[in-house]
């Protein structure tokens, strides 16, 4: 009998979230990062570099200079993305709306110690789920992190609301992280992901090369839960639009 939405049989066809050496806490360049991508046999590839407050933020000549990134290497689609950082408990970003935002295709939003001191486990929710309510904002990245407990309840009800995708970040996933209990704080998101029909978006959150397209740990999680298939975005190209992503051919 044939299993209908079984994960592990599952192609992951894109990654949203890597940081090239524009971002200061990043090791490769843009074609090292491409090389990769092609190699794993992604389809689509997107460059998140940081801005904004948080000490390792690309300069901002980086995103000024955007244009110069092609659309498309050998047939990868290469997107254009910024990972911006949550600054208060009412979900305000760093993200500078005059010089950046107009250079990017996506926008994914984060907590990091640097720029929102960890809150309760309410202050952090409505951090998250304040950031869900900008436009601009298609990705909650990498919401896992013990140091910022969540109310994975009321997280997963408001991204189901709003349309936002969650981040199942495989960079959590590894025993090198430096966030806490990613491993289980995924799990949960995950089950009650799949409860609730809220979405998700796998991505790498590279920091060099050989990262990139890397969702080992995250592709047996999901096969582990047979977690399904159409909550996820990167099985099939037509949900990049579930980011506001379309094929861009200039």
């Amino acid at each position: 009998m044939r299993i209908k939405n079984k994960t592990k049989a599952m192609k992951l066809l894109f990654d949203l979230h890597s940081h090239t050496s524009a971002s200061q806490d990043g090791y490769s360049t843009l074609l090292e990062n491409i090389t990769f991508a092609r190699g794993r046999g992604l389809m689509a590839y997107g460059i998140s570099e940081h801005s904004g407050g948080l000490p390792v933020a690309a300069r901002q000549g980086a995103f000024d200079n955007l244009k110069v990134v092609p659309r498309e290497v050998d047939g990868l689609k290469i997107y254009r993305g910024v990972e911006t950082n949550i600054i208060d408990y009412k979900g305000g970003t760093d993200l500078d709306r005059e010089l950046v935002l107009p250079r990017v295709d996506y926008v994914i939003a984060s907590l990091h110690p640097p720029c929102l001191r960890p809150g309760s486990v309410t202050e952090n929710t409505d951090a998250l789920i304040g950031a869900m309510a900008f436009p601009e904002v298609a990705i909650i990245g990498h919401p896992d992190d013990s140091r910022y407990p969540l109310d994975y309840e009321a997280l997963i009800l408001a991204a189901k609301e709003t349309g936002k995708l969650l981040e199942l970040n495989n960079s959590s996933l590894l025993p090198r992280c430096g966030r806490q209990n990613g491993p289980e704080n995924v799990r949960e998101m995950l089950l009650k992901c799949a409860e609730h029909g809220a979405r998700i978006v796998v991505n790498s959150d590279s920091h060099i090369c050989f990262d990139v397209g890397r969702f080992d740990e995250a592709e047996a999680l999901l096969a582990e839960l047979d977690f399904p298939s159409d909550l996820i975005a990167n099985v099939d190209l037509t949900r990049l639009s579930w980011v506001g992503l379309e094929a861009i051919d200039t």
